[in-house]
């Protein structure tokens, strides 16, 4: 089963975006309500057998069950009917905000941290629709449940044989954009390791460095907007929370981030592209940048989003056909690609001058190259290590004198035992 995601932008009217905004906020509020049964269920079994908390936690009946997924959501209709402004909300709409509760609780149970939190106002930004009687997306527009046909930007059309499963309505900053998935039942082979090999080397001073020699600066999509930014927080620091200038300079806030956020997305999408328009085999390092992130260049880090893009070639290679591996990080830049001998030098020295071998390059280019060199030996196998001659011993014609000494020879020992 092949699942694919096409994100789309949507330009809802005003009484449409308004609609969109209220159904949030019902969710939210049917979130938070299904949080706190979650949390009063908790705090009712704290305390000790013999003494309860009469302040600071809630006494429940001892046979009182644990306010499961099932049971919410089959509380969902006695709700309706205390609350009428839940059925504004397409049931299965709102079925998913309380599933998404308990995605996140079932979460925080498997990694025992991350206990689920409650959404503030504005927090939550999209909407999900599960399921579709027919294709709701068409050339001009997409339809919804109770909302009825949003236009739509379909910069590229849905591929023959597949079918729409499930839409999200998604907000940023004061832009709307449809997330289709769609799914074909098709089985998609894994990409056979072979052609070009590249490695790719990722930095700060040199965005990326392959082992073919290409190097790229970095752009810096933060540092570049960081002053406008700057001020654009200043101004909202100074509004009235909750005020209409408030909302209007928040708004322009978001806006800047959202740009910063398509800039390097974008950069990154084009990177992915031309490493596989270069290479067939491309290697990266096995890095966890979030804990690089943590040190005094950390801003520069976030900036360049490493792990974004490790993400995104990963992607790419996968729908373009081509072989995506990581490798062991350790002493890419301390080893000679040529040779393999240890090459000592601090993040001053940028220029790899091997005492060895007398191999020299730019330093980023060596680690990318030896990138490629571990890349290569995980995927080798020891058939394909080298390559075999075939002798043709004992035939007639052939003199045995100007053999080479790779020649077959005759083995000392039976493999079995005679009969």
């Amino acid at each position: 089963m092949l699942t694919l995601n096409y994100r789309y932008r949507i330009y809802p009217d005003a009484t449409q975006e308004q609609v969109l905004i209220e159904w949030m906020e019902i969710c939210r509020g049917a979130y938070n309500y299904a949080l706190r049964e979650i949390k009063d269920w908790c705090d009712s079994r704290k305390c000790s057998i013999d003494r309860c908390s009469l302040e600071k936690e809630y006494i429940l009946p001892t046979s009182s069950p644990f306010p499961t997924e099932v049971n919410q959501l089959n509380n969902l209709p006695k709700a309706k009917k205390e609350f009428p402004k839940l059925s504004e909300v397409p049931s299965q709409v709102l079925q998913q905000a309380i599933k998404q509760l308990h995605t996140a609780w079932e979460y925080f149970q498997v990694r025992g941290f991350g206990f689920p939190r409650f959404k503030k106002y504005g927090q939550f930004k999209s909407l999900l629709f599960p399921q579709f009687k027919e294709n709701p997306v068409t050339n001009l527009h997409i339809k919804l449940p109770k909302l009825g046909a949003v236009p739509i930007n379909l910069h590229r059309p849905i591929p023959d044989g597949f079918v729409v499963k499930q839409v999200r309505i998604l907000r940023k900053a004061d832009r709307w954009y449809a997330l289709v998935n769609i799914q074909c039942d098709v089985n998609v082979p894994n990409p056979i390791p072979c052609g070009h090999p590249i490695g790719v080397d990722v930095g700060l001073s040199n965005f990326s460095a392959t082992s073919d020699g290409v190097i790229v600066k970095p752009p810096k999509f933060f540092k570049s907007l960081q002053g406008k930014l700057k001020l654009l927080q200043r101004r909202l620091s100074r509004k009235l929370d909750r005020s209409k200038n408030y909302e209007k300079q928040r708004i322009k806030v978001a806006r800047c981030h959202h740009q910063i956020d398509n800039t390097r997305k974008n950069f990154h999408f084009k990177q992915a592209h031309a490493l596989c328009d270069a290479g067939d085999l491309i290697f990266m390092e096995d890095l966890d940048y979030r804990i690089m992130a943590k040190g005094m260049l950390g801003k520069s880090m976030l900036d360049g989003g490493f792990g974004q893009f490790r993400t995104i070639v990963k992607h790419v290679c996968w729908k373009r056909g081509k072989f995506f591996g990581e490798v062991d990080a350790r002493g890419t830049s301390q080893e000679c690609p040529n040779c393999g001998g240890e090459v000592k030098k601090d993040l001053s020295i940028r220029i790899h001058d091997c005492p060895h071998c007398f191999y020299q390059t730019d330093r980023d280019i060596a680690s990318g190259e030896v990138i490629r060199n571990r890349g290569l030996a995980l995927i080798s196998t020891a058939g394909l290590a080298g390559k075999e001659t075939a002798y043709a011993d004992k035939l007639p014609g052939i003199d045995v004198k100007n053999q080479s000494r790779q020649g077959s020879k005759s083995r000392k020992r039976t493999t079995r035992k005679a009969s």
